[in-house]
């Protein structure tokens, strides 16, 4: 298990980049919590099955803001939870949030057929789709088994329950693909399921560990669905836009795989016949030339729809930064009202 313990101690924990600012921020606020969950993340990824652990290490060595557990500590020092490490509920809650994260990106991969995870290749392209899935599935159980440690149905009952939820969303996402008529509400409810529901659940569990009132909870757990619907809609709209060192996958892995995402619903709805029949043959007949993202990307150019779609990603963020107006004006607040703004910056 030395290469995941080597890799951590390395600094996995987001570092300073340009536009970051406001995410390393958060993380010196946290650091002494975020390097608990490190240890916490390398003790229940050690198995005697030697693959295991070298799985993990690849996903690990792969980087990763740790954005989703950092929220959980960054929730719980919101609502004033002892800062004590050893053994807080907190580090561990952290931790198995980031193994639901992870567990999730093992088996995407496999669904999406991806050759790159953050700029490397995916584990999936590593070991092989049966080695990614299962290794997915270890860390679903180590996940759960964090929660029964914890001792709280409530906190059992807000993970399982986003756990549940990703699921969904990632079903949902596979019946709207290729279609069209999917309307933004059900692409909202996609996003939501898939992606925000973790990060709503991540801040809500900090809360329920400080056994703050459940006023305060739904706050939190309000700021991670904004904050999360606002950082898939950038995600999305970088798949057109980034370049593939920026992104950590290979540009337009969206548009080749027929994803229904709101760039592509924006241009769809605004073009003429001749547009829609572009969209209708490359999105949802999936009959691709080498030129298409190209003029996808220029149409969608043409109809603003990136712009469009960073407007509404903004509006998010902006309701993310309200939702925490219920606490007090310390540090923590400002961090993670400003972690609500960088989301969207990633995009410039």
């Amino acid at each position: 298990m030395g290469g995941v313990a080597s890799i951590l101690e390395a600094g996995v924990a987001p570092v300073a980049q340009s536009g970051e600012d406001a995410l390393v921020s958060l993380v010196r606020l946290v650091q002494s919590d975020l390097d608990a969950c490190n240890r916490v993340i390398v003790a229940n990824m050690d198995s005697p099955v030697a693959l295991i652990p070298q799985l993990a290490a690849h996903i690990v060595a792969a980087g990763g803001k740790r954005l989703r557990p950092l929220l959980t500590l960054a929730a719980a020092r919101l609502c004033g939870y002892p800062g004590e490490t050893s053994g807080a509920r907190h580090v561990d809650l952290a931790a198995c949030v980031e193994f639901i994260h992870t567990a999730t990106l093992l088996h995407d991969d496999v669904v999406d057929e991806s050759q790159l995870r953050r700029g490397l290749a995916s584990a999936n392209a590593v070991f092989g789709n049966k080695a990614s899935v299962l290794v997915g599935d270890f860390l679903f159980a180590r996940a759960f088994q964090l929660m029964v440690q914890d001792g709280s149905l409530k906190v059992l009952a807000i993970l399982s329950q986003a756990a549940a939820t990703i699921a969904e969303g990632e079903v949902l996402q596979l019946v709207t693909q290729n279609d069209l008529s999917t309307t933004e509400d059900k692409y909202l409810e996609v996003i939501q399921g898939k992606t925000a529901a973790l990060f709503a659940a991540a801040c809500q569990v900090g809360a329920v560990v400080a056994e703050r009132p459940v006023s305060e909870e739904m706050a939190l757990a309000d700021y991670g669905m904004k904050l999360g619907i606002a950082f898939q809609l950038v995600d999305d709209a970088l798949d057109y836009v980034a370049d593939q060192a920026t992104l950590g996958k290979t540009i337009g892995d969206d548009f080749r795989e027929g994803k229904i995402t709101l760039p592509v619903l924006l241009a769809y709805s605004a073009g003429d016949e001749r547009e829609k029949t572009f969209w209708r043959r490359t999105v949802e007949e999936l009959d691709q030339s080498d030129t298409d993202l190209d003029r996808a990307m220029a149409l969608m150019g043409d109809h603003d729809a990136i712009g469009l779609t960073l407007e509404r990603a903004r509006r998010f963020a902006q309701e993310a930064r309200a939702a925490l107006l219920v606490f007090p004006d310390r540090p923590i607040r400002q961090a993670l009202g400003d972690v609500a703004d960088y989301t969207v910056d990633r995009l410039r």
